[in-house]
Parts: C-alpha cells; sequence; structure tokens
C-alpha cells in the first residue's frame, strides 16, 4: 500500500500578505518533503473571476486524482469548499488534515463557534496555530486529535546580518506592518509620551494613521519591502502589540493575539530580532521557552526592564533568534507539525 503527503496548490493574489505569504511558504516546505500537489501548478494572478476558475479547476483536478489512504494537507480556511473538500476525501478513504491560519469566529467573527467546530470536525486531524488554540478548541467541544504548529515557518533568500543593532545610546523597538485605527492606535499615544529609555522605529504607511508623528523617541521610516527589511533593518528588538491602548492589548486585533501566532512575529525573527510581545498572547510561552525575546504586561514596564538587560543577555538572545530564524527559513514546525501526525 502506497501512502502520499498531498496537498492541493491554487491561485493566489497578493503574495506580500501575512497569509498569503505563509500558505506558500507551507506549499514549498511540502515539496521539499515530497509532498504531492494534487491540484494545478501555482498561480499568482489577480483577477478574480479567473482566480475562482483556477482554485475550483484545481479541486475538481485534485478529487479525481486523490487516493485511498491519502493525508490530504488542506490550509484553513478554504473558502466555500473546505466542508466538501473532508467529505469527498473520506468517501473515497483519503484522510483529510486541516491546518489553521485563522479562524473566522475569532478574527472576522463572521460565522458562530459551534459552526466552526462542526466544520473543523470534517477532517480527521487539527494542527492548530499554537498550543493554546487547541486547547480553545477542545474547551469549545472539538473532538477530533489536535496538534499545534507553534510558529508560522518564513522562507526568504534575504539574510539577516549578524551586526544589525542599533547605534543609539537607548535600544530601538522595530513596529513593522499595516498602519489603521482599528489595529494599532496605541502608537499614537506613544508618540504623545514618548520614553527616554527606547526609541521606537516604525516601518508602515504612516497615512493609515492620521495623527502619528516623529519626535526624538519615534522614527517613522514607512514601508520597505520583506527582502530589504529582514536584510537591512537596525534595530534591537521586534514589538509585537496591537490595539488601542499601552497598558493592555484590546480590541479584537489585541484580543486575537490570545489565539494566534503572528506571522510578524516569524518576520522578525527572519530579521534576527528578539521579540517583545504581550505576555497574554498565545505565542508568549515560546518566546520564553526559547529564549527569543521578552514578555510583558504593559509597555509601560519597558521603562523599567529595557534598562536592566545586559550585553550578556541580549547576546544570548539573539544567539537564540538565530536558531528559531534557522528552523523558520527551513521550515522546521511544519515539518515537526506533520512528523507527529
Amino acid at each position: 500500500m502506497t501512502y502520499r503527503l498531498c496537498f492541493i496548490s491554487r491561485n493566489y493574489r497578493g503574495v506580500e500578505s501575512s497569509g498569503n505569504k505563509a500558505k506558500t511558504d507551507n506549499e514549498q516546505t511540502l515539496r521539499l518533503m515530497g509532498a504531492t500537489n494534487l491540484g494545478l501548478p501555482t498561480t499568482y494572478y489577480n483577477n478574480k473571476v479567473l482566480t475562482f476558475f483556477l482554485d475550483l479547476a484545481g479541486i475538481i483536478r485534485a478529487l479525481c486524482r486523490l487516493r485511498r489512504n491519502d493525508m490530504l494537507l488542506l490550509q484553513y480556511p478554504v473558502k466555500k469548499y473546505f466542508s466538501f473538500l473532508c467529505r469527498v476525501a473520506r468517501w473515497r478513504g483519503a484522510h483529510p488534515v486541516a491546518l489553521i491560519h485563522d479562524l473566522g469566529s475569532m478574527r472576522r467573527r463572521k460565522l458562530t463557534v459551534q459552526h466552526e467546530i462542526r466544520r473543523l470536525s470534517r477532517a480527521e486531524y487539527i494542527i492548530a496555530s499554537n498550543e493554546t488554540m487547541a486547547r480553545w478548541l477542545h474547551e469549545q467541544g472539538l473532538k477530533r486529535p489536535t496538534g499545534a504548529l507553534g510558529l508560522f515557518d518564513y522562507r526568504s533568500q534575504a539574510v539577516a546580518s549578524q551586526h544589525k543593532t542599533s547605534t543609539d545610546a537607548v535600544p530601538s523597538l522595530v513596529y513593522a506592518g499595516v498602519l489603521a485605527r482599528r489595529k494599532n492606535t496605541f502608537l499614537l499615544q506613544l508618540c504623545r509620551q514618548a520614553s527616554p529609555h527606547y526609541r521606537l522605529d516604525i516601518y508602515g504607511n504612516r497615512d493609515g494613521l492620521p495623527g502619528l508623528v516623529e519626535n526624538e523617541q519615534m522614527r517613522i521610516h514607512g514601508f520597505m519591502p520583506a527582502e530589504d527589511f529582514i536584510a537591512g533593518v537596525e534595530g534591537d528588538f521586534g514589538l509585537v502589540w496591537d490595539g488601542d491602548s499601552t497598558e493592555s492589548c484590546t480590541g479584537s486585533f489585541g484580543e486575537y493575539l490570545r489565539w494566534n501566532s503572528p506571522h510578524k512575529v516569524s518576520f522578525y525573527l527572519r530579521a534576527g530580532l528578539p521579540i517583545i510581545i504581550w505576555r497574554e498572547a498565545a505565542v508568549a510561552s515560546i518566546i520564553e521557552q526559547e529564549g527569543i525575546g521578552l514578555c510583558i504586561d504593559s509597555l509601560s514596564e519597558l521603562d523599567t526592564l529595557l534598562p536592566t538587560i545586559t550585553p550578556e543577555q541580549m547576546e544570548t538572545m539573539r544567539m537564540n533568534v538565530r536558531r528559531i530564524s534557522e528552523k523558520l527559513a527551513q521550515g522546521g514546525f511544519l515539518h515537526d507539525a506533520l512528523n507527529k501526525i
């Protein structure tokens, strides 16, 4: 009997988005593991109509090629077709596995928790984004065996320099991402109450957050392409924080940190930056266990915490970051999660 690890590639509209970047990276890891793409070759057209027909054709082709005992990895959410794919796969004697990128009941709240649990239950095995999400799914009634990814892998041709630390007298915190009022209003507070104990370097679309202005402790650099960022950004820490408060992560984006594995964490690590993250974030335990950053309850803690970090502690964190970065670059987290099934 031949057993195959399989997946279904699709058309990706905008690989620069974190979700599509994570999915295409996973596909590359799957190919290197010897997995079979049952669908059409990967494409990158921007046309919505063409995307619909390409994805539909890929799914039909995949189901025609599916064999008994195949393990079919589905990167969840799969628009419209997830339940259908799982039903047909199981009917044909294959084993559908769901790798969760996002939960619609948490992030966009477009479906109820009960609906999402029923949908995920169509798969035979679930790979949650992290251990916290896996526990939450079982608390909500999921009965399927469930593993955890931990961090999303991040493949890149760029290589982070080992000597990119800030030349400032105080540590430099890097914050990169899309700027918008619903996601990171806390930055407006930071620009009004600048700290003398660290400098904040922001990489993003300044126009997305009106009122954000530079000062002695805050510099706004604008958008930087991912490859350039990984190879050339200078800083001491990468900041992972969302919401409208500096005292805690709030709002839908801030609360989602309790459950998801932010792609931004992997992005910073690939750039050689230790992480500063909310202590209640789902991946905070990984940051602490691996020694790759600092976990805090409030941004106000940085005023007393950062001055106590010794050069030896910083070097240890950077060494650990390089170790985890290599694993991310090689698809190590997905490889480990699949080996546990």
